[in-house]
């Protein structure tokens, strides 16, 4: 199932983003993206709609450095999951709302403002929300993929 959220997600970007890097790129140069060029699309399926997704750098299904940004509207939920890598998010604008566990519980959250930043390691059940329009950076080590806790919250169940 992994593997089918790592192909969605790849997929979906590829047709609505510019990527910065092509497969089999192997970076022997910089990546430049002013803050005005920014490209920003229809988050992909694996996430909760009404979110946008942009890739900084790298291939989302591909093995290498990837860095997106996700913009997500007020009053956005990104149920409990994991992922196989270490995510590291840092906000850019807004707020977001962290929690470890396998429900989101508002109470239990911390709440990062812009600069602030969350390292979360391989496998760590965590959840994130809005309330507020918010704008993060996510670097990781693709590829990536996203397994949600609680089958029931996966935004593509019953899609294959």
């Amino acid at each position: 199932m992994t593997l089918t959220r790592t192909l969605a997600l790849s997929s979906s970007l590829a047709l609505g983003l510019t990527m910065a890097a092509v497969p089999g790129f192997a970076q022997a140069t910089h990546v430049l993206v002013p803050a005005d060029k920014v490209q920003w699309g229809p988050a992909p399926p694996v996430l909760p709609a009404g979110a946008q997704l942009s890739v900084l750098e790298g291939n989302p299904g591909e093995k290498g450095p990837l860095t997106l940004r996700l913009k997500m509207p007020a009053s956005y939920d990104l149920p409990p999951h994991w992922h196989s890598m270490t995510e590291r998010v840092t906000v850019l604008s807004g707020a977001i709302h962290v929690g470890m566990g396998d429900a989101i519980d508002r109470k239990a959250s911390q709440k990062l403002e812009p600069g602030g930043f969350v390292s979360l390691p391989a496998k760590m059940h965590h959840f994130a929300f809005t309330t507020t329009p918010t704008i993060v950076q996510i670097s990781l080590d693709g590829p990536f993929d996203i397994v949600y806790v609680n089958p029931a919250d996966d935004p593509q169940k019953g899609t294959k």
